[in-house]
């Protein structure tokens, strides 16, 4: 079913939908219309000789300049070019169809004076395929993301590249072979198509919707393992979080007991400790406070998904016009640092459950470093050396970007959120992320293998998927192979979407 944009429902879900799983796109009528009628009003105070920022002045710096009328047209093309400005490899194909996408909902609340023709070129472009080559860096995530923007807006220009079915093309071709033709660009139109924090916030959209398939399977890591080690599984019951309080923390609490239930740990047929460490029993606190700050962050980027991103906002309905600095990225990029952190923190209690399975002091009984012949075998000795130099590189990129500020612009934008080092150290914590779960999800299946009770039906249901994928380490291998295939396995979200097949979804937990 296409996604509709209305300027006010969309959803992660959606930009997900589009962006990477090339749903198809259509603008609501009701938008159409309010796109028309701010369109109108624009024209006519162009034509009365009215004074606008970005439309008949120059931008930033140069805003107090005053465009003739020759002029008006001439720099909305100039604008495009100089600000693609950037640098880098071609950012993802689904970061830039999700700000495309993010890009044209803005238009659809009426407040950015564009032509209807950039906002359905947008969604056309979407619908072919069509996808601008846009170089990753270059932004500082105020006054929008100017520089990727501009290299979309080059394309809708007929300059430029852009993709086309897997292959690069010049800009003009890549249209023709979606059968689109470029577009000239008129007063306001360039400006309207880049002044927005769409990118960093697009980007944010599709690594939230990774980071809660993440933090499920880091429940699912933690359920294996705490089988493993025979845990004490009173820290999960219900009334120790709901008298505290936290939404998240119930919510791991009960997804964990979920992929435990039917186990013999359950039933009290395994030994147990009175209380065990803090890495086991405050799982559902730990993992439940990421998840209430990926919910937050959550809300902030679907706030802004619907919100009108741009300058001067214009106000057919009073006949206004108001600048301001709706192009901010601050607002979505602060939660993002610290959802950024949340899955370090996630990631740091992952490697610490590791460690227990693999130190003989603390394994309760498993081989050391889970080897079949500990002495000639090293079993995973070496795998927690990985795991740990993720973390370390996780806690580098966790040096927060929202304090970075380096003013631009001759100091007329002397403050930025810098959102854009955001989104793309969080690609990178999250990529550091599948590989140290997937280390813990192998070390947590070769120690059951070493144990003989009845594992939980969602515990065993995982065993099984990385079983499927990786072999029980008998004899000493490389593990390299290993290592990368669990990582893949992590991302794509095999072990989650089994789970969730056999005992349903890991989203609220249950009730017992």
């Amino acid at each position: 079913m296409a996604v509709v944009l209305n300027g006010k429902s969309l959803t992660i879900e959606k930009v997900v939908a589009v962006a990477r799983n090339g749903e198809k796109v259509e603008l609501d009528p009701a938008a159409e219309e309010r796109i028309l009628r701010c369109r109108r009003m624009v024209e006519g105070k162009l034509a009365a000789g009215e004074t606008m920022y970005g439309i008949n002045t120059g931008i930033g710096e140069f805003s107090e300049t005053k465009l003739n009328d020759d002029e008006v047209l001439s720099f909305q093309k100039y604008l495009i070019y100089n600000h693609s400005a950037g640098i880098g490899k071609p950012a993802p194909i689904e970061h830039v169809r999700g700000a495309m996408l993010g890009r044209a909902n803005v238009h659809c609340n009426g407040h950015s004076a564009v032509r209807i023709e950039m906002t359905r070129m947008l969604v056309a472009m979407l619908n072919a395929g069509v996808t601008p080559v846009v170089c990753e860096k270059g932004s500082v995530g105020a006054c929008g993301d100017l520089a990727p923007m501009s290299m979309i807006a080059l394309v809708v220009m007929g300059e430029g590249e852009a993709f086309f079915r897997g292959e690069r093309y010049p800009g003009t071709e890549a249209l023709a072979l979606g059968g689109l033709k470029p577009l000239e660009l008129q007063a306001r139109d360039g400006l309207a198509l880049i002044n927005g924090s769409n990118l960093l916030t697009a980007i944010s959209a599709l690594n939230l919707y990774d980071m809660n398939r993440w933090l499920k399977q880091a429940e699912i890591a933690a359920a294996m393992s705490l089988e493993a080690l025979y845990a004490n599984l009173t820290p999960y019951e219900d009334k120790v979080h709901t008298v505290r309080g936290f939404a998240g923390s119930l919510r791991s609490a009960r997804a964990i007991r979920k992929c435990i239930s039917g186990s013999d740990l359950s039933t009290g047929k395994t030994p147990q400790k009175v209380q065990d460490a803090y890495s086991m029993r405050s799982t559902p606190q730990v993992i439940g406070a990421a998840h209430d700050a990926v919910a937050y962050a959550r809300s902030q980027v679907e706030t802004e998904l619907n919100g009108v991103g741009d300058n001067p906002l214009f106000f057919p309905e009073e006949d206004l016009v108001l600048t301001g600095a709706n192009f901010q990225g601050t607002p979505v990029s602060l939660p993002m640092e610290m959802a950024g952190t949340a899955v370090t923190m996630v990631s740091v209690l992952s490697e610490r459950r590791l460690n227990r399975l693999l130190n003989p002091a603390l394994s309760v009984g498993l081989p050391p470093f889970l080897a079949e012949k500990p002495g000639l075998y090293s079993g995973h000795m070496l795998s927690q050396y990985t795991a740990g130099m993720l973390i370390a590189e996780q806690r580098i990129l966790c040096a927060p970007a929202a304090v970075a500020s380096i003013p631009a612009a001759a100091d007329q934008e002397d403050f930025v959120s810098m959102g854009m080092n955001t989104s793309l150290k969080n690609c990178q914590i999250l990529e550091n992320a599948y590989g140290v779960l997937g280390i813990e999800m192998i070390a947590a299946a070769q120690a059951l293998d070493f144990r003989n009770h009845k594992c939980g039906t969602g515990v065993q249901t995982a065993r099984e998927v990385i079983r499927e994928n990786v072999d029980h380490l008998g004899e000493d291998r490389p593990l390299y192979p290993d290592h990368n295939r669990m990582s893949e396995v992590v991302q794509s979200g095999e072990v989650l979407d089994a789970v969730e097949k056999v005992i349903g979804s890991l989203e609220g937990g249950d009730q017992s």
